[in-house]
């Protein structure tokens, strides 16, 4: 996609410089909590952000759109083109305000810091029969050192035309931002008391604040008050008159005023109809100056290239029937942006206790007093991560990232290895991670108090893993260099030749896929962090064998969840799931699963890096936890896998609820195609009075009596990353690998790939949203939506792209 620029011959001086691949990401819409928000990741910078209201009323200035929230009632809002190195397209609707908001961000490479940008607001009425009076602002915030400054003169009155601002910083240098009125836009100029206001009106309203540091995040706040403080000066002369209020459009303006030392700048305008505008930052270092010109003709050049690399990486199977494969592919490319659209950048203190345990977890504990008692601030961190919601979750989790690397990894590798790669330096010298990254105020504000603070004994299911493991499979199907030349000769003797989408311009971010010695570099790199990671899990999540007299063939691969409550087990992820009582006896079987695969991921890091020792003895461990996954959670009686717990004479007994527990040791394709338990697992997914629906496979049996019950988040509903783990096994083990239930296997991935893409689909159409997860006996969607974080996993299922 980088021809983009071959394309626009306005900009020469733009595509004569080489630009770096990290430089090309330094830039983004990394406020993903905001319906459009830019900022680069650097920890205190330019921060932007769009807020909008209507002015058919006095009230809809309490109901000011900024940070995303389902409580706005949107019809939808998604990125339907975005690519994380050059720009895209979002699409919000709200209905209340009878308003289509287009943002289309454009990236212009070049100089020595970042780049410059080039960002157009568009808005259109739903309804063209009906008023559409949008008031948008636009904001600039700078945090941290360095300053900004409207160059524009000031009027107490308001601007026409362009407003400019200049500024620096010390990792962006100078830049300059100007934001352009569009040619057609219809300003409000008539109404109730016109006259009045005759010298106020038509113009660009302006606010200059100087607010404290790490505050910016609060600019709506702000501005909403400065609008009603000057509104209700400028309305009080009416408020005893029988001639009635001023159009809410005279009043509702910032106060065009700039303080001094203001480090907040927020242009307000004010539309009847259709509207325009556009907002250009220069980097001093590119030497360019942006027209409309970048953006007339690069966002329809950028969305071409998009839609031909597209089409190339996420293909719908000729294959795969459809009724409507252009709303399939439209479903599926919405998905994609909106993942990597909601990819954002987080910096700031969170929040560790030390000290905390349950009381089952406190036998395990160290004998060495707590460094510190209670809650305290951990020392600032920064974080390139996916996020699951932008409405809901915005910020890291351990638990989703995983999966959210999947995909963005299928798009754009060295991206996806990035964000890995800041995950990774998480890690402390403990080996521990947060599950939950809560950077910063502004990240803390959208989480309920009793779930800020992080324990460092609590685990995540560690799905990093698989986006390491997807990273090692890319590099195993590249040409050039043999496996063996790499390291990655595990038996499998030969290579798979580069795919045809590579040469259609699936290329971009590949350097590390393209080049084998950074690749190694880059496991170089992260093997030891990881290494002390997985050596943190074995420590701290151990579970105990002998203290039981559990017969098992090895001694120490036992694994227990700390820090869950008597109800819920939310270090597992799958928060209210059935289980036995709390004990320090307690055997899960996900977390034994998950230690088995990240044993062999260890072993194949390993390997590459040329680890000879540490390669043998992960493969030892490895086949020693998946031993004990048999010896110690296989039930005969209920031919299944279960949990095991302690009664209070201390005897085990496993604890057995059917659901996507049960089916772990498959879902991570840990047991072998021709294993006697396969039959069994395939019998409980397939049979529709326990996990199978038309919908996806459920998370609790149909036929348990907590079926529905309590909170119901993973008693029954549908998610898609456990049906993309299930979907994965079978494609690339069970129904592709010769063993007594291959045909079964097949038969089943074909059914239950299609109910989920089928209904994933139609709740998309139907509502404008994918969600968090879907209902068990409807399969409508349920909870938060947005979820464009592990739901997206439909775009990897419709093109079968499996880690």
């Amino acid at each position: 996609m980088r021809l983009l620029w071959l394309l626009l011959p306005f900009v020469p001086s733009v595509f004569a410089k080489p630009t770096n691949d990290s430089e090309t990401l330094t830039w983004g819409a990394y406020r993903p909590n905001l319906y459009f928000g830019l900022r680069p990741r650097l920890p205190q910078s330019v921060m932007t952000g769009l807020a909008w209201f209507g002015t058919q009323d006095f009230q809809s200035v309490a109901r000011i759109r900024h940070a995303c929230d389902q409580g706005d009632g949107l019809g939808g809002y998604s990125w339907t083109e975005y690519d994380a190195r050059e720009g895209g397209e979002q699409v919000i609707r709200d209905g209340l305000n009878n308003v289509k908001i287009t943002t289309q961000f454009l990236k212009v490479p070049g100089g020595e810091h970042g780049g410059s940008w080039a960002a157009r607001i568009k808005g259109e009425p739903i309804n063209p029969s009906t008023p559409s009076r949008i008031s948008p602002i636009f904001y600039i915030g700078l945090e941290g050192f360095g300053g900004i400054e409207m160059e524009t003169e000031e009027d107490e009155n308001g601007i026409d035309g362009t407003v400019s601002f200049t500024g620096s910083t010390p990792e962006l240098d100078e830049f300059a931002i100007r934001i352009v009125e569009g040619p057609q836009n219809t300003l409000i100029t008539e109404g109730p008391h016109a006259n009045a206001f005759r010298q106020k009106l038509g113009k660009t309203h302006f606010l200059g604040a100087r607010v404290p540091p790490g505050s910016v995040w609060q600019a709506k706040e702000l501005i909403r008050g400065a609008i009603v403080r000057s509104a209700q000066e400028a309305a009080a002369p009416y408020k005893d008159t029988a001639k009635g209020f001023p159009d809410p459009a005279f009043v509702l303006q910032l106060p065009d005023e700039v303080y001094t030392g203001s480090n907040l700048f927020a242009v307000q305008k004010h539309y009847d109809g259709p509207f325009q505008f556009d907002v250009f930052f220069e980097s001093a270092s590119v030497k360019q100056k942006l027209s409309s010109a970048v953006l007339d003709e690069g966002i329809p050049t950028l969305s071409a290239a998009y839609n031909d690399r597209f089409d190339a990486v996420f293909p719908i199977p000729s294959t795969y029937e459809t009724s409507d494969p252009e709303s399939l592919r439209t479903f599926s490319k919405a998905i994609t942006s909106n993942l990597i659209g909601g990819i954002g950048y987080f910096y700031g203190p969170s929040i560790v206790d030390r000290s905390f345990a349950y009381e089952w977890d406190q036998d395990d504990d160290s004998d060495e007093p707590a460094e510190k008692t209670g809650p305290t601030l951990a020392p600032p961190k920064a974080l390139l991560t996916a996020t699951p919601s932008r409405s809901f979750f915005p910020r890291g989790f351990y638990w989703d990232e995983g999966f959210h690397l999947l995909h963005i990894g299928e798009w754009d590798n060295d991206l996806s290895l990035e964000i890995l790669k800041d995950w990774i330096n998480l890690i402390d010298e403990d080996g521990w991670v947060a599950r939950e990254q809560i950077l910063g105020e502004e990240a803390r504000s959208r989480v309920p108090s009793e779930f800020q603070t992080q324990v460092p004994t609590y685990a995540n299911p560690p799905t990093l893993t698989m986006a390491v493991t997807a990273f090692i499979n890319r590099l195993r199907a590249q040409t050039g260099p043999s496996e063996q030349d790499l390291g990655l000769d595990f038996g499998t003797g030969t290579q798979v030749p580069l795919t045809e989408a590579t040469e259609t311009g699936a290329g971009a971010g590949r350097r590390y896929l393209d080049e084998p010695e950074l690749a190694l570099e880059y496991l170089r790199e992260i093997y030891a962090p990881l290494k002390r990671h997985y050596e943190w899990f074995r420590r701290t999540q151990r579970g105990q064998i002998k203290q039981y007299s559990r017969k098992a063939r090895s001694r120490t691969e036992a694994f227990r969840w700390r820090g869950r409550s008597q109800l819920h087990v939310l270090t597992s992820g799958m928060d209210d799931y059935p289980r036995g009582p709390p004990s320090a006896g307690e055997l899960h079987l996900d977390l034994i699963s998950w230690m088995a695969f990240f044993a062999q991921t260890m072993r194949d890091i390993a390997e590459f890096v040329g680890e000879t020792d540490d390669a043998i003895a992960f493969e030892e461990i490895a086949k020693a936890t998946i031993e004990n996954i048999d010896d110690l959670h296989w039930n005969e009686e209920n031919q299944m896998y279960c949990d095991v717990g302690v009664n209070d004479d201390d005897e085990s007994y496993h604890v057995c609820h059917k659901g996507y527990l049960s089916l772990f040791p498959f879902l991570l394709s840990l047991l072998p195609p021709d294993s006697p338990h396969l039959g069994a697992i395939l019998d409980l997914l397939s049979d529709p009075e326990h996990l199978w629906s038309p919908y996806g496979l459920r998370s609790l049996s149909a036929s348990h009596p907590e079926f529905g019950q309590g909170e119901n988040y993973w008693k029954g509903p549908i998610w898609i990353q456990m049906n993309y783990l299930a979907l994965s096994a079978l494609h690339k083990t069970y129904a592709a690998q010769e063993g007594p239930y291959q045909a079964r296997a097949q038969e089943i991935y074909a059914e239950l790939r299609r109910n989920v893409i089928e209904n994933v689909h139609k709740e998309f159409v139907r509502t404008g949203y994918v969600w968090e997860q879907y209902d068990a006996l409807t399969g409508e969607g349920r909870r938060s939506h947005p979820f464009t974080g592990w739901t997206s996993l439909v775009t990897l299922i419709i093109s079968e792209k499996y880690y």
